[in-house]
This record gives C-alpha cells, structure tokens and sequence, in this order.
C-alpha cells in the first residue's frame, strides 16, 4: 500500500507540472486523470482474481440455498433491506456478526447492555432480555428497541433471509402483540434509544480515520517544509486543492473562499470515505450515507450554515424581491421562502438516494444467485456468472459514484454558502 501511494504521488506530483500553467480547470483534470488511471491500473490486475472469488462466493451460497427442504423460500426484498436499513449489530458472513452496545434511556435511568442479548443460537434476535438494573424486559423489533413482556412472543426480522413464518404465524403474533401491547397501558412502547447502531460506528471510525490521515499529513509538511508531497501527502493535498480551487472559489470567491473551506473539506471527505467503506465487502455491509438520519444532521448543518452566514442582500430578495411588481411578489415571497428549506432537503434526499440505490443494485444481483440457486443448482451457475461480472462492473461504477456524490454535495453547499453570502455589488468572481 505505501508503495501504491509513493508511486502514485510521484506521478501525481510530475503531472501537475507537464499540465498547462494557465488554466487551473485544465490543469485540475489533468492531474486527475493521472490519478484515476493509476488506481485503475492497479486495480487491473487483481481483476479477473475478483471475479473468481465472487462467483465461487455466491455460487456456493446458491448451492447452499437449494438444498433446502423447501419449507422457507428466499424472499430477495427482505433480504436486501436488512442489508441496507441500520442495525443494532455487525453482520460480517454467515452467523458471524459483532454485537454493538445498546443504550437506552427509561424512566428508571440509563440503561446499557449488548445487543447479543437478543441474539439465540443462530443469531437471530428471536430473544428478549430482562435488564437486572431496571427491571424492564426488551425485545428488538425490525431493529427498534421495545418494552415487552415475558409470554410476549418475539418476531425473528435479523440476519438469514431464508427464516421466515408462515403467513397464517404472522397474523397470529401480530394478533398477540396488539393484545399485549393494550395491555401496557398509557406507558410508551419504546425508550429514548442511544444506541451505538452499525452506522454510527460506521460514521465515527470514518471521522477517527480522516484525524489520524490529517493529523500525519500535516506532520509531514511541519517535518519537511518546502519539499515535494510524498505519498498519502501528496494524494490528500491534490484533493484539498481541487476542492479549494475547484469548489470554493468560483462558488464563493476567493476573498470569503477560505473562511468555508474547512467545513467543505470535512464534509467532502467524509462522505466520500463514508462512501468507500461501503463498498468494501465482508465487513458489515456499512450503508453511512444511505441511512437518512446521517444525510440529515449533514443537510441541517448545511441550512445552519447558510441561515447564519446570510446577509441581507440574501434575506432581502427572498422576503421582499426588489424590481418585482407586487401581485407576482405575493406568489413568488412563499416560494423563495419555501426554497430555504427546499435545497438542504435536495442535499439529504439526493446523497440517500443515490447510495442507497448503488447497494441496492448489487445486492439485486446478488438475490438472482440465490433465487434461482435454491431451486436448481445448475440454473443459480448460469446466472451467477452473468450476475457476477455484472456485480463487478457496478462496483467500479459505484467507486466512481462514491467520488462523484461526495463532490455533488459538496458544490451544492459551497454554491448555497455563496449565495447567501454575495454582496449587491458584484466584486468576487463566481
């Protein structure tokens, strides 16, 4: 790996002075174009070894899959929107998973405990567990924390897809879940739940990360001040540099550029790590900036910002639009302020939608495997293959997504920050 990147940054390093001096924009996509294709290149040759793996991988699973009794059929949505929703735990393979702490906060106080309290024998979150502390017992529903009760049958929603209950099963416990939760009284079902799930422990490794990267980086220039980047170094500072050149500047102009590009730098990088762990399998599966409650916090961080940072050029035009004759104001005054909230809204669906489309798109494929393979062997090989090498394609289009929605978000919030900011007299250059 420190290979990888030495290589990379000399190369980087030596393209930034072969690209043309007089324009930045070109100069920008020269060097990245370098960049891109040597990480392609290195990806290249480990390629067809990839694809061994993967379709002896969900070849197998196919192959496991059909030599069921037949009793529970693989249902593909369920399947798939496990993998994709939030967890109390971190499935890795098979009934391999990491449990995570639960923290949940009642009226008796706080409450922590693992989330392998809930877990049976095979990993599925069939069990409720009675806390020694406060006395309440718990089971985990569709991955939310519930009060319960001892006789209170439990629904299995976790981990195997191929555990399912028969339809007439459902409606009984649903049935019996109705009656004991009348039973409960004026009490709330659930407690203020806390808990550490797979995309928050995703989300603070990945901010973990980026400190322990930023922290080496800026070592080595305060070690070797004036010298040509090395390595990591290199990498990072043709990215910083693309977002401050590329991003901050035409969007805001280069006297107020600097004042956001430490928030646009931060989220930048962190949705694209975010994105990259994604991508890496047998790790849990992790679905960050897929999950709408992380979008969330990032889009109202965006709409904080703007709403601060607006002067009254900027309120001006959206409460009272000057030149604009007053029976289109009436019209145009609660669109403008509508749009205030419109555009982070943009920002947060967009990011979820996309990530959360890309995982879905594997696993789709990944569900075809499986399908056909529980019901006849030869048929899961025939469309493993043509699954697989599918699967493979997307995942590099899904690297490239990964890049491009961390740079989309980060524009469109660089261009609202702009906006809000620019003054009656157009001096910056946008």
């Amino acid at each position: 790996m420190s290979f990888f990147f030495e290589s990379l940054g000399e190369r980087i390093y030596l393209s930034t002075f072969a690209a043309p001096k007089n324009d930045l924009r070109t100069r920008s996509i020269y060097v990245f174009r370098e960049l891109f294709q040597r990480i392609f290149q290195t990806l290249r040759t480990k390629f067809y070894i990839t694809i061994v793996a993967l379709l002896s991988a969900f070849v197998l699973r196919a192959s496991e899959s059909s030599d069921t009794t037949g009793e529970h059929k693989f249902e593909p949505g369920e399947m798939i929107m496990h993998h994709v929703a939030d967890a109390h735990q971190i499935h890795i393979i098979g009934q391999l998973s990491i449990p995570l702490p639960v923290i949940l906060w009642t009226d008796k106080g706080l409450d922590i405990f693992s989330s392998s309290k809930f877990w049976d024998n095979e990993h599925g979150t069939t069990k409720k567990y009675t806390s020694e502390k406060t006395g309440y017992t718990y089971a985990n529903e569709h991955e939310t924390i519930v009060y319960t009760h001892e006789d209170e049958p439990v629904v299995n929603v976790m981990a195997d897809s191929t555990m399912h209950m028969e339809a007439e099963h459902a409606h009984v416990v649903e049935a019996e879940h109705a009656t004991a939760h009348e039973e409960a009284g004026e009490r709330a079902n659930k407690p203020m739940d806390f808990s550490i799930t797979k995309s928050v422990f995703g989300m603070i490794f990945v901010l973990l990360l980026m400190l322990l990267v930023f922290r080496s980086v800026a070592k080595a220039y305060v070690k070797r001040p004036g010298a040509a980047p090395k390595g990591i170094q290199n990498l990072m500072e043709t990215l910083i540099l693309f977002i401050r050149n590329e991003v901050a500047i035409p969007s805001l102009g280069k006297k107020k550029a600097d004042r956001f590009v430490p928030f646009l730098l931060t989220v930048f990088f962190f949705i694209w790590i975010c994105n990259l762990l994604g991508l890496i399998p047998f790790i849990g599966g992790f679905n960050i900036t897929g999950t709408l409650s992380i979008t969330l916090v990032l889009a109202a961080l965006v709409f904080i910002i703007t709403t601060i940072n607006g002067n009254g050029h900027y309120w001006m035009h959206i409460i009272w639009p000057p030149g604009v004759p007053l029976p289109i104001k009436i019209i145009l005054v609660p669109i403008e302020i509508m749009s205030v909230f419109i555009k982070p809204s943009v920002l947060m669906i967009r990011l979820t939608a996309n990530i959360a489309a890309g995982h879905i798109i594997i696993l789709a494929f990944v569900s075809l495997v499986l399908l056909f393979g529980q019901n006849n062997a030869i048929a899961g090989y025939s469309i493993g293959v043509g699954s697989v090498l599918f699967m493979v394609f997307m995942f590099f289009i899904e690297l490239l997504v990964a890049f491009l929605q961390a740079y989309v978000f980060t524009l469109l919030a660089a261009l609202y920050f702009g906006d809000a900011t620019q003054e009656h007299h157009h001096d910056d250059h946008h």
